[in-house]
């Protein structure tokens, strides 16, 4: 059995959302907020919201499209901006370089509802993270399966969704310490590969468990 010389530590997280000093009220101005708001907004309207809108039956997966959609009734632009698959980023910088083009496009094509006044603002928000170690950690496989079955919603929404942030979108923590710490590289790349889009935190972890459960198998 693979023993890990850096453990996993388990941590659970707050958030509390922040509202920055940037706000749209046309589609013009949200041009302007996308090319110039923070890098944690950005991932905020778009990965964080993931967990507000598994659960809705209308509307979008980011806050930019539903926004579009809301508040200036523009629905063609809101399916492009929603059309923009996340899984798909491997940066933020790529990420806001796509919502931006699909905005400007749409301003550029249709100058006149790029001034037009929404209904409401739009507020460019982040999330404040706050975390506690739970005092916990993992150096095998067996190990870290048992503490990923105890998990709370809030820590493992931290270690897989959050921690994306953290890694640049290219991973999570889960799958970093899985080939890091134990070798794992193909279990770590199945793990990575887990649909955030249409899982709720619950199937993601039983769809991780399993993929353990498989890799334990062959040993």
């Amino acid at each position: 059995m693979n023993v890990a010389e850096t453990p996993f530590d388990f941590v659970t997280a707050s958030y509390l959302t922040r509202i920055g000093n940037q706000s749209a009220g046309t589609l013009a101005e949200l041009l302007t907020g996308l090319e110039h708001c923070s890098d944690a907004s950005i991932f905020h309207h778009t990965f964080q919201t993931l967990g507000t809108h598994h659960f809705l039956t209308e509307g979008f997966s980011n806050d930019f499209a539903q926004w579009t959609l809301s508040s200036t009734n523009r629905s063609d632009l809101a399916e492009q901006l929603a059309a923009l698959d996340i899984r798909d980023y491997t940066s933020i910088a790529a990420l806001r370089s796509d919502l931006c083009r699909v905005v400007r496009d749409f301003c550029e094509a249709q100058p006149q509802f790029a001034s037009q006044s929404g209904l409401e603002r739009f507020y460019f928000c982040e999330s404040v993270e706050v975390t506690v170690p739970l005092g916990r950690n993992a150096r095998t496989l067996d190990e870290f399966r048992d503490g990923i079955a105890h998990l709370s919603h809030s820590s493992f929404y931290f270690h897989f969704i959050s921690s994306r942030l953290r890694l640049q979108l290219r991973t999570n923590d889960f799958s970093h310490w899985l080939a890091d710490g134990l070798g794992l590289r193909t279990l770590a790349d199945s793990v990575n590969h887990i649909d955030i889009y249409t899982n709720t935190l619950d199937s993601v972890r039983s769809k991780l468990l399993r993929l353990i459960d498989r890799e334990r198998r062959k040993t």
